[in-house]
């Protein structure tokens, strides 16, 4: 039997707070970047907003053992040289990151499918975007002002949005043309036809093998949908997880509610929409990720 694997991969500044180096290569340029990173190579970089998703992440594979397996790829603008601060921080804060990728300078998507990832999480829009429309699964990680984690909560939680996420936007598409009674109308009337799948449903359908592997109710990896839509348009959504054979650990239907202390009372370790309004309120209370695709995103 084949080992299940997920694969992740991150850019550096989703992984450590890169913020005093980023403003020195904003400020004075390249070379100047280039100086302030060797210059300070000793010195161990700060986790960033993704960083407890990563290091829960990677300790699944302690329990894996031989039957899975979680690699975490990091993928980024900077040169070697310049990298090599950001690999060092990484082992010294105990992440087994084995394969990287230094791009110095241009976009590192390109690399997303040749490592055969499920997900790439990124501070930069743009590369965000061009891993999309290349057909993967990815987010740009918004700063976050959210209470880290501590280390005694080990299980990992992953939130996600529905539509233009998880599924297609094809019912949101409606929804904005001809407003919410239309919508309902025509969700209730689909309710039996599985709606299409996001940009998401892959990643969704990795951690769903590796959520097997596990007993329900000892799983040290919990899902979460958090919606907008509610009753009557629920019932589509339910029934085309079905269709899939996915199991979510939580479907919260909040029927137009404000999605952040929902996303709070899960506990989520990162929370993944396409609306850029709902994405904002959510950084402030849990890691965050930006999914620009679909309507929403012109």
């Amino acid at each position: 039997m084949d080992k299940v694997r997920l694969v992740v991969a991150i850019s550096s500044r989703a992984l450590f707070d890169l913020s005093a180096s980023h403003r020195v290569f904003e400020e004075q340029g390249v070379d100047a970047y280039h100086a302030y990173q060797i210059a300070h190579e000793q010195e161990i970089l700060e986790p960033g907003v993704a960083f407890t998703l990563v290091r829960k992440l990677m300790s699944l594979n302690d329990l894996l053992g031989d039957r899975g397996r979680v690699e975490v790829i990091l993928l980024s603008r900077n040169s070697s040289d310049t990298g090599l601060r950001v690999l060092t921080s990484a082992h010294q804060h105990g992440l087994d990151i084995e394969r990287a990728a230094f791009t110095g300078g241009e976009s590192p998507y390109r690399y997303v499918a040749a490592f055969g990832a499920h997900l790439f999480l990124s501070a930069d829009p743009t590369d965000v975007r061009l891993a999309l429309d290349a057909g993967c699964a990815a987010a740009t990680v918004l700063p976050s002002s959210a209470p880290a984690h501590g280390d005694d909560d080990a299980q990992l939680r992953i939130a996600f949005d529905g539509d233009a996420v998880l599924f297609s936007d094809e019912a949101e598409r409606l929804y904005r043309q001809q407003g919410l009674a239309v919508f309902n109308a025509s969700e209730s009337a689909a309710a039996h036809d599985p709606l299409p799948g996001g940009p998401f449903k892959g990643f969704l359908v990795a951690l769903h093998r590796l959520q097997r592997l596990f007993p329900a109710d000892a799983a040290p990896l919990r899902t979460a949908l958090v919606t907008s839509r509610g009753a009557p348009s629920h019932e589509r959504v339910i029934r085309t997880l079905r269709a899939w054979g996915i199991r979510l650990d939580e479907s919260l239907f909040l029927g137009g509610l404000g999605k952040s202390p929902f996303l709070e009372a899960f506990d989520a370790d990162i929370f993944f929409d396409d609306q850029a309004e709902h994405c904002e309120a959510a950084r402030l209370r849990v890691a965050t990720g930006h999914v620009p695709h679909g309507v929403a995103n012109g």
